[in-house]
């Protein structure tokens, strides 16, 4: 029977063996499985956030260790260890901190996780924070002694080695922690006094080196402004460290994954990473660097300070469908090919996006098992008057995400883009780096010259991925025009590079996307029970993730009329999903109090919905259907919450948006995930899932919990679930009408990642008028004209955008003064 438990599938029956399917049913009865998210595994601390630091199965079980944000000395954090019937044990050896770190060390077969070491028996040895403080990041196996060391790395720059059989450890570079608990330094993050960045992440060793990996900068600098230099790659030879590149890097890597490479000496190593134009993918083979770049999906990571990446991963999830690795980086799930150098690098593709914010996974019982951020009591720079005076939830905390393996290829669209050049100068002949062009159905480039003289660029593929480029195209672009390439489909390239033949300042901004299918989006019944936007009633609630210990969702719950909220009373959820009224006016008057939804923070025209953000900044946003328009004003529908740490979801006139957080560019970098028709009063989020409210009173469905009284009811899944509800669709525009200044330009209108896109302008005048489109690619660079126009007395032009356009904003000037309409559907 051993045996077997060590195959079930969790909530799947995968192996046709009657003993194993009925202890799967016995699982799945004994615990309750929302959209993957099993509630009492959920896990807290006291601290400001409840991050997944590692997920690692090993002894027969599950091993899972959290983190809070800045504590190098230990926190209330735990070990667990889950069993295969999904029974949580909270280690009494765990003594916290901020840990991500894990290896398996194969000579003395023990697992080293966090501060703690696993014999194969799941005997349990921690290393005091006295001893080895620091944050640990990464581990990785020892230059000259791998049998009997392995190295522990620092956010700060701390290095030690460690015995594996005694755990002592071997002070190498003091953690810059343990100087400002000395009184030397005062910074909440300072910079290591050893290498450039303040903010450490992977560690990986072969080739004779061990490589080193930070992603973040100190200072005000970098809380403000997410395009400054910041971050390092680094190597060390037992004596000198060295800066290989400065930007933001994250996992450092290789084949042998979480056992380290086996023939370290030949073996590549691989590090991710990214700078304010795109993704960066380093392989160290023969002992030099090679660097290629990948496009973005989500810029809700960007951020100099390196807060808002938590340690996105390359993993061996050994599936024998697909064997090579799984890739998370910037929203996206990638196929990572386990052969990947720099003499082969063919194979890097897009699978999804993804909202979760993911901090580990694994392959469990045939699963896929994620380890993630989802709930974090300070919100850190997070806030933002979208939000009202909304706080964070009372006390931090995550859950594990079990899936299939094949949801990496199931969710949202992989829909991304990048720069090679952003307004930057660039010498005759010099080479981009490579960009990836593999993928994608629509591929799509922007190029803007911004010098003083007609260039010419030059695109280059590689074929193979071997290094071998040859010429695909080249385009001539006169001074301070832009030019739009479309990429015939049966272009073949693994990689893509461009060059010019003079000196100039240049943009070469890529967009790709594989269309909107019908497998990417579309309802599977998950949302089935919640109100849609015309119903007169629903059962509405403010939410509000209890502090103290309680752990437990705090409701207060009610029902939304026309044009106003009538409580019912207070109502807690718990991890068996049950609502039970309380008696608790304290709570239900602060969530009252601290949880009002706020009126009057956008503003919603004839033509768009308007938001001003905190910098001061107009965005325009298209509209649903016009029921959201009265009870968003009448402050019934939640706008914007955070619902995972450091990054918002925003709801506005029936399309839920990824918002990041103001330091990662904010609005400029919005992206709409779905459309909807739905009533939703309140969303937040609790044991790892998406709670909303606004329920249909006469429906049920598998994801709705409602009280036994019947006056207070939720609806759970996972934000993931969203991708569900439908692409993205809209309609409106910058002017309805409007009067028009000559040269003047409109708001910025969102265009990007909507599918069937459509325009129509028109104007008042007895004359003709010139209408200047322009279009700005990836939210932080340059607008570039896409189209100049002229529309006639009394005629309206329309046009409908070719399948291959893509951009993120949308703006029009006139060269007349009058009342004119831009209008845009989005089908």
């Amino acid at each position: 029977m051993k045996e077997l438990k060590l195959l079930v599938l969790i909530g799947l029956v995968l192996v046709s063996c009657n003993p194993v399917r009925e202890e799967n049913r016995e699982i799945e009865e004994k615990w309750i499985n929302v959209s993957g998210v099993y509630p009492h595994l959920a896990y807290y601390n006291d601290e400001g956030e409840c991050g997944t630091g590692a997920v690692v199965p090993w002894a027969d079980k599950l091993w899972v260790v959290t983190y809070g944000p800045h504590l190098p000395f230990g926190s209330s954090d735990k070990l667990y260890e889950i069993d295969t019937d999904l029974n949580q044990i909270v280690r009494e050896e765990s003594i916290g901190g901020t840990p991500a770190n894990r290896m398996i060390h194969k000579e003395s077969d023990q697992l080293f996780i966090g501060p703690y070491t696993i014999s194969n028996q799941g005997v349990v040895r921690a290393i005091p924070y006295e001893i080895m403080p620091g944050r640990h990041t990464g581990n990785a196996r020892h230059l000259t002694n791998p049998e009997s060391k392995i190295y522990f790395a620092t956010m700060e720059e701390g290095f030690y080695e460690v015995d594996v059989n005694t755990l002592q450890p071997t002070l190498l570079y003091e953690d810059a922690n343990v100087g400002r608990q000395k009184g030397n330094d005062t910074d909440s993050n300072p910079p290591g006094s050893l290498l450039l960045g303040a903010h450490g992440k992977g560690a990986y060793s072969g080739q004779g080196v061990l490589v080193y990996s930070n992603n973040g900068e100190s200072g005000q600098q970098a809380l403000e402004q997410f395009d400054i230099e910041s971050g390092v790659l680094a190597e060390w030879d037992g004596k000198e460290w060295k800066t290989v590149r400065r930007a933001q890097f994250v996992e450092v890597t290789g084949p042998g994954g979480i056992y380290g490479n086996p023939n370290p000496e030949k073996d590549p190593i691989w590090a991710t990473g990214w700078d304010h134009k795109s993704i960066l993918v380093g392989v160290r083979d023969s002992g030099e660097w090679s660097f290629y770049r990948l496009p973005k999906a989500s810029h809700s990571y960007d951020g100099a300070h390196g807060w808002n990446t938590e340690w996105p991963r390359i993993r061996d999830i050994g599936t024998t469908e697909n064997p090579d690795y799984l890739m998370t980086m910037h929203g996206m799930f990638w196929k990572f090919p386990q052969g990947f150098s720099s003499k082969n690098s063919v194979g890097i593709r897009p699978r999804s996006s993804y909202l979760k914010v993911i901090g580990d996974f694994t392959r469990w019982n045939d699963q896929l098992v994620f380890g993630c951020d989802d709930s974090a009591q300070k919100e850190f720079l997070n806030v933002r008057k979208a939000k009202g005076g909304i706080e964070g939830p009372g006390q931090s905390n995550s859950n594990l995400w079990f899936t299939s393996t094949s949801l990496p290829d199931e969710l949202g669209p992989s829909d991304a883009n990048g720069a090679v050049w952003l307004s930057e100068n660039v010498s005759a002949g010099a080479q981009s780096e490579a960009f990836l062009f593999a993928g994608w159905a629509n591929r799509s480039a922007w190029i803007l010259n911004e010098g003083n003289s007609e260039t010419e660029f030059l695109f280059e593929v590689d074929t193979n991925g071997d290094k071998t480029w040859k010429p695909l195209l080249s385009q001539k672009v006169s001074a301070g025009q832009t030019q739009l390439i479309e990429f015939p489909k049966n272009d073949k390239g693994e990689w893509i590079r461009v060059k010019v033949d003079k000196n100039t300042k240049a943009t070469v901004h890529f967009s790709y996307n594989n269309g909107h299918s019908k497998s990417t989006f579309g309802d599977n019944g998950a949302f089935n029970g919640i109100s849609t936007i015309d119903e007169k009633t629903s059962l509405g609630g403010l939410l509000y993730g209890l502090g103290d210990n309680r752990r437990a969702l705090g409701v207060v719950a009610g029902e939304i009329g026309e044009n106003d909220f009538h409580e019912n009373g207070y109502y807690e959820l718990n991890e068996k999903m049950e609502l039970v009224p309380k008696t608790d006016a304290e709570t239900s008057d602060f969530i009252n109090s601290k949880f009002a939804i706020p009126r009057n923070v956008i503003e919603i025209d004839e033509s768009s919905v308007l938001v001003i953000d905190d910098k001061n900044r107009r965005w325009r946003l298209p509209l649903g259907q016009e029921d959201f328009t009265r009870k968003t004003n009448d402050g019934l529908l939640r706008i914007c919450r955070e619902v995972a740490t450091e990054r918002d979801l925003f709801n506005a006139h029936g399309t839920f948006y990824e918002l990041p957080a103001e330091n990662a560019d904010g609005y400029a970098k919005i992206r709409p995930i779905s459309s909807h028709n739905l009533q939703i009063h309140d969303y937040a989020s609790y044991r790892g899932m998406l709670i909303m409210t606004g329920i249909d009173p006469n429906q049920n469905s598998k994801n709705i919990f409602k009280s036994k009284d019947g006056k207070a009811a939720v609806w759970a899944g996972v934000i993931d679930d969203l991708w569900k509800l439908g692409k993205p669709t809209g309609k409106g525009g910058p002017w309805k009408n409007s009067k028009v200044s000559k040269g003047q330009a409109s708001d910025p209108y969102l265009i990007g990642f909507y599918d069937k896109k459509s325009l129509e302008i028109s104007h008042d005048l007895n004359n003709d008028v010139e209408f200047t489109i322009e279009v700005e690619p990836i939210g932080h660079g340059p607008w570039m004209t896409y189209k100049k126009v002229k529309v006639g007395k009394g005629e309206i032009f329309k046009y409908d955008f070719p399948e291959g356009f893509q951009a993120r904003w949308i703006r029009f000037k006139s060269n007349e003064n009058c009342n004119a309409t831009a209008w845009l559907e989005y089908k």
